[in-house]
Order: C-alpha cells, then structure tokens, then sequence
C-alpha cells in the first residue's frame, strides 16, 4: 500500500518543542518534494515548509522561519519537521504530502500532491 503517514504531534506547552515525522511506505520518496502542512478548525490549510528530496532544497513559511526545520533521512525514508518555540495560534492538524514537482510548483500548485498522509494533531496550550 502506497501511503505517507505522520506522527509525533501531541500536546506542548507554549514555547514547547515537537518533532514531526512523515514516513512514506509502499515507494521511495527519492524524486519528491514533501510538503508539511496545518489546518487549523475554521481555516484554510497553509503550506509550512518544503523539502526537495533530490537535492535537499527547502522553503519556510514566514511565520516559521527561525523556529522550525525540515529534514530528510533518506535512508529511512523520511521527512522530519521539528517546531521550536510553538505558539497556541500553532495548533492544527499537520499533514505531509508529496509532490513529484519542484520546490517552487508545490508551493504554487499543493493541489499537485501525488500523496498526503492522514495529518496528526498538535495542541499547543499551557
């Protein structure tokens, strides 16, 4: 079964710290960008941040630039996101998809997904 699936949300306190993984499994992710992405209750997803797995190429949201950080293993197949410094505004279901397409198109074109995974929670709350 081909699928990308995501784990290690939870609940963190503000400031907090988590790390989030996309793991894909039935295909390698060799030729894909991956994408991490949060939908919060009553609003829009939101692209996070990027990863070209060929060439290691990333992209930040503004809003996360300086506090996040997205890396690869690709020996295991995987996609990291780890999220320092979390605000409340923060919470969402994250999820991780993966585009065979540029950094740049992913983030123009989400839609283009090949794979998106079935999101996990993170609650950011004292």
């Amino acid at each position: 079964q081909l699928q990308l699936v995501e784990s290690g949300g939870g609940l963190v306190q503000p400031g907090g710290s988590l790390r989030l993984s996309c793991a894909a499994s039935g295909f390698t992710l060799d030729y894909y960008t991956i994408g991490w992405f949060r939908q919060a209750p009553g609003k829009e997803r939101e692209g996070v941040s990027y990863i070209s797995m060929k060439d290691g190429s990333t992209y930040y949201a503004d809003f996360v630039k300086g506090r996040f950080t997205i890396s690869r293993d690709m020996a295991k197949n995987t996609v990291y996101l780890q999220m320092n410094s979390l605000k409340p505004e923060e919470t969402a279901v994250y999820y991780c998809a993966a585009a065979k397409a540029s950094v740049l198109l992913f983030r123009l074109r989400p839609r283009s997904a090949d794979y998106w995974g079935q999101g996990t929670q993170v609650t950011v709350s004292s």
